[in-house]
């Protein structure tokens, strides 16, 4: 377990939603949507919405602009389509609409995913910031990343960054 510089105070949940993007995954393939739900609950957050949308620049913008609509949310994770390849537009659609971003999310992702796949770990472009006052990140499509981000990045300062936005 990492030192925490100022523990948060036990028992703050947050809610959260789930987005996969993807051309082929449903419900019941979405194993990394499946294993980010299971860790929030794990966690004692709350999912309030799940859904899959396609690797398209133009429905994952449309997705967080009505998420970061809804007042009940504090946080949205993607997954999916932040690689390199042609279809992996993610990052871009995201990237395009943060109003504050998080630099040390993606470089401590990349550095820890090199310390476990080596060198290939470059290639991911994982991402996190801020819309709406809500907290925005964006993983790979990977089980194995999904798990690595959010248990060592995601969990252990998700309450802390919600309060530190609240705090306006």
């Amino acid at each position: 377990m990492t030192p925490q510089p100022h523990p948060d105070a036990p028992g703050i949940s947050v809610t959260c939603a789930v987005v996969t993007v993807s051309d082929t995954r449903s419900p019941q393939t979405d194993k990394s949507g499946q294993l980010i739900q299971q860790l929030l609950l794990d966690a004692n957050h709350a999912v309030a919405a799940y859904v899959i949308i396609k690797d398209e620049p133009a429905q994952i913008q449309a997705q967080i602009e009505r998420l970061g609509q809804n007042t009940n949310l504090d946080v949205v994770i993607f997954n999916g389509g932040t690689g390199i390849a042609p279809r992996d537009t993610t990052y871009d659609a995201i990237e395009k609409l943060l109003e504050k971003t998080l630099p040390g999310f993606g470089e401590l992702f990349r550095f820890l995913s090199y310390q476990e796949i080596g060198s290939r770990a470059i290639a991911s472009r994982a991402v996190a910031g801020v819309y709406q006052h809500k907290l925005i990140f964006s993983l790979p499509g990977s089980s194995n990343a999904v798990q690595l981000g959010m248990e060592k990045l995601i969990l252990p300062e998700l309450a802390h960054l919600v309060s530190q936005l609240k705090a306006h």
